[in-house]
């Protein structure tokens, strides 16, 4: 059963692509996918899902701190569930804790020069997303 709305009605149905992002959303979004490295991969996964192809500066940005938060958050996570070891597990947690802050750090670093509108490139950055994407095609 199809409804019909009434020419002079006030809703307006919404366009069937997203629209592109201005060059201050393009730096602030890709500017968010940086300091989301507090948080892991998550945060800039999400953002270079959802953004890819509205704007340039945000898919480059978000798929570098993708790329470089993903195989560290790998490893805390294994690290987190190996800390529960009754002899070894404290070094299990200290890895976990020191890959967490240097992950903090180093997106901290790439968030203040990406929103100056610089690209960013991490210097440990292992392309692991990239590899994987590749390896499926």
């Amino acid at each position: 059963m199809k409804t019909a709305i009434a020419p002079d009605s006030k809703f307006e149905g919404s366009a069937p692509t997203a629209k592109k992002l201005t060059v201050h959303e393009d730096r602030n979004i890709a500017t968010l996918a940086h300091f989301g490295g507090f948080l892991g991969c998550i945060p800039s996964g999400i953002i270079f899902y959802l953004y890819r192809g509205r704007g340039p500066f945000t898919e480059q940005e978000s798929r570098e701190a993708f790329n470089f938060t993903l195989l560290p958050t790998l490893v805390i996570v294994v690290s987190m569930f190996l800390a529960s070891l009754p002899a070894v597990g404290w070094l299990f947690g200290l890895i976990a804790a020191l890959l967490w802050a240097y992950i903090a750090f180093m997106s901290l670093v790439a968030g203040i020069k990406t929103n100056k509108g610089n690209p960013y490139q991490y210097r440990l950055n292992t392309a692991l997303f990239d590899k994987l994407s590749a390896r499926k095609k």
